[in-house]
Formats: C-alpha cells, structure tokens, sequence
C-alpha cells in the first residue's frame, strides 16, 4: 500500500502534534530503538495480502503467549547495555586461576568506580541474556510465524556462544562473583560486542510487534478479513475513528455497486471525522494490525490518497485553490493506473465562489464516477451538487444530522441516509453573539 506524506497527516498516522497522532495512540513499546522500528513499520504499509496474514500471524502468537514475554528485558536494560558495550573502561587482562582472583582484587580495590560501573552494567547484561533464553526456550518453537522465527532463530544462533550459556549457569546457581564479573567482561567486550549489539538491534525489532499486540489487546481491536477482489470493497460493523476519546460507530459498506459515498451535513456534524476514521481503519489493517471495529472485511488496496487538509502556498505565490486544483491533479494521475484506491476528499473547492465550486466540483466528480478500480468518500458543504448527482446509481448518499431546537444547534452524530437540508451558518454568527457584536459596532 501507498500513502504521500500528505495522506499521513491529514489522517493523523504521524502528527506535527504529536499526542493527536495514530502512531501515538498505538505507541506501547518500551525501547527508544523500538519506538524508532514501529516508526518504520508505520512507514512502510504492507505490499500484498499474504504479507499482511503473516503480520497478523505474528501478533496472534505474541498475544498466546503474552504472560510469557520477558518482562526483565526493560528500557533500563537496553540503555545499559549499549553505553556498557561502548564503555572506555579498558577490561582486565585475560588471565586465569590465582592470577585471575589477584588481578581482580586490585581492580576492585584499587579501581572501585570503574568496577562498580561494570558490575551494575553486566547484571543488566545477563537480564538480556536471560530475557533472550526465554525468547528462544518458549517462543521460538517449529509454531512460531516466519515474521518472529527469523528473529528468534537469529537470536538462538547468536546465544549459542560458550560464554553466554557459561554466564547464565553462574549466574543461576548464585555464584556470579567479582571474579567471575571481571573475567566474563573481559570476553564480552573484547570478543563479543557485535553480538551483544545485534541482540539488543534485534529486541528493538521485537519489543515494536510487542507493540503493536498490546495495542490490539488494550482497545480490543480485531483483525480484518483480506480478500483478493479485483474490485476494491470495505464492509465493516460499527467502526470507530481510534483517536477520540469518545467516538461514535458506523456502519460502512462500499462495493463495486456503490463505489462513491456522498457525504453532507453541517459543519461540526461529523463528516471530517467520519472521512478520518475509514481511512485510519484500512490503514491499519494493512499494516497488519487490528482495527477499531466489530467486523471488517476489505479488498486489497494499493493505497490511499486524501484530499483533507490542503493548504495555500505562499512562498510560491500560489492560492488555495490553485493548491486544491494541483492535489485533486495529483489523485487523478495517481489512480489512474488501473490498482485499488481509497479516495478520501473532504468539502472540495472551498477556496472559490459557490457557483464556481459547484461547476468544478460537478466536473471532478463525474469523472471520478468512471473509475471502476476506486472507492471514493466525498463530503461538501455545497448540497446543490448533490441534487444534480440524484440519478448516479453508483453513488451512496449519507449525511450527517443536526436538529435546531430553540435557535440552538445540536449534533446526533448519526448517520442518515439521503442528503442534508440544514443550513445552519447563520444559526452558528447568531449563536455565538456575532451580530449582536456586530450591532455593538459604530
């Protein structure tokens, strides 16, 4: 799947603000390095279905064994254990017996800071190795996902050094002493520090899967079915936009029937949110994750495009509609290659006159219509192009309500079918006390 940077943040997945973003909602890794990984797997959307059952594989099993997952691993842990294998404390020569126990008493002596740093850092080394044992004794079995075995095989491959298992056996049978700290870091940072370095690149990379199953768990997402249509379709059951605290739930259904869903309502009603929240779900599930929704079903899509949050350019000189008109350019060429889109374009031309944005909008969306590869969500204000579209077979029409009851405007945030009728602006300037600052004025 594709998405332009522009796609990203007008449906918030990355977020100049960040605490308003996706990736931040769905954040549960403990390590900076898997925080960066889950990033990059956010980055990176899913290319084809098979790719995404495996993902979903992958988490399912981490979910099964979830009371297993070695929680002595911490951040604390890795941070330790990078600034210990770069340390500039040279270690003590490599010397055995009576001359080993000599030498590492003058250290500790003579050298106390220096072995106190060592000696709180190697206990942070043997809690990933230990971690890593766990790993490799319960996870990795002929069960696990392709996805986590090759991690987890890289791990045991890695863990199989003579000093790691010697390390572990000290270690639980209590006699892990200043002798034996002394000589094991001596074989850790001179002869096996690329090893310990590969672990640690390794837990960052499970720590983010990690991740994303105790998002799932924690807002009970659910995985989506992926089929392999030639026509693009999403139907799901009371899907919610994961970002607001306190969301409402829709039921959606586009096919190769009703491929375009005509959006209109006030603003405020919910359109932008709705528009949001389809696009996070498809999103989500083809980064193999949960989405927030009872049921889903979907197509495959090649990629999403967004129409939301376009923005005027004053540094090239260029308007907001000229900027409206260069996006919607941009989706045609884009879509135009004969994959599955999801089109998501939200109140069209607002930056000309209403006559005008009614011919354009006409235009666009008439072309649109013949797309046969696209689903397309599409919310105006302007509900005279609406009428004009009634007879289009292809087209869904939904709307937001909102009632008037005293001169004062409420939002149900259902969703209808058919088309608005409210026009409600200057409810909203009376309202909010404008005209009667207006009057004020003199």
């Amino acid at each position: 799947m594709q998405l332009d940077k522009t796609s990203y943040y007008d449906l918030s997945i990355f977020n100049r603000d960040e605490e308003y973003s996706l990736f931040h909602r769905l954040d549960f890794t403990t390590t900076a390095g898997g925080r960066d990984y889950l990033r990059q797997l956010f980055s990176t959307p899913l290319q084809d279905i098979h790719a995404i059952q495996q993902r979903q594989k992958a988490l399912q099993y981490i979910l099964e064994l979830e009371d297993s997952w070695p929680s002595i691993i911490s951040n604390g842990t890795i941070v330790v254990v990078e600034n210990y294998m770069e340390a500039q404390i040279e270690p003590i020569s490599n010397t055995e017996g009576i001359a080993l126990r000599l030498q590492a008493i003058i250290n500790k002596t003579l050298y106390a800071p220096d072995f106190g740093y060592i000696k709180f850092s190697f206990t942070q080394l043997v809690n990933l190795l230990r971690g890593f044992r766990t790993f490799v004794d319960v996870f990795n079995s002929d069960h696990a996902p392709k996805i986590l075995k090759v991690l987890l095989d890289r791990a045991q491959h890695l863990l199989h050094k003579k000093e790691f298992s010697d390390i572990l056996e000290i270690d639980a049978a209590g006699k892990m002493n200043y002798v034996e700290i002394l000589r094991y870091d001596n074989y850790i940072r001179r002869r096996h520090k690329k090893v310990v370095e590969e672990l640690v690149v390794l837990y960052h990379q499970l720590d983010a899967f990690y991740a994303m199953a105790k998002a799932m768990k924690h807002y009970q997402l659910q995985f989506p079915v992926i089929t392999d249509s030639k026509r693009p379709a999403i139907k799901a059951q009371q899907l919610y936009h994961i970002i607001l605290q306190e969301p409402v739930a829709y039921d959606v259904t586009l096919d190769e029937n009703n491929h375009f869903m005509f959006l209109t309502g006030a603003n405020m009603a919910g359109k932008t949110t709705f528009i949001r929240a389809v696009g996070i779900a498809v999103f989500m599930a083809h980064i193999g994750m949960g989405v927030p929704a009872k049921k889903m079903e979907m197509s495959f899509f090649h990629g999403i495009v967004s129409n939301i949050q376009v923005q005027d350019n004053i540094f090239k000189g260029e308007s907001y509609f000229y900027s409206e008109v260069q996006r919607i350019k941009n989706t045609i060429i884009q879509i135009n290659n004969g994959q599955n889109w999801l089109v998501l374009i939200d109140e069209m031309f607002k930056g000309t006159n209403v006559e005008d944005a009614k011919n354009c909008s006409l235009a666009v969306i008439r072309g649109l219509l013949r797309s046969s590869n696209c689903l397309f969500i599409l919310s105006t204000h302007l509900y005279e192009v609406a009428e004009e579209l009634r007879q289009e077979s292809s087209i869904l029409f939904k709307y937001f309500e909102s009632e008037v009851i005293e001169d004062d405007l409420h939002f149900t945030y259902l969703l209808k079918d058919g088309i608005a009728k409210e026009k409600i602006g200057y409810l909203i300037l009376k309202r909010e006390k404008v005209l009667d600052l207006l009057n004020q004025i003199h």
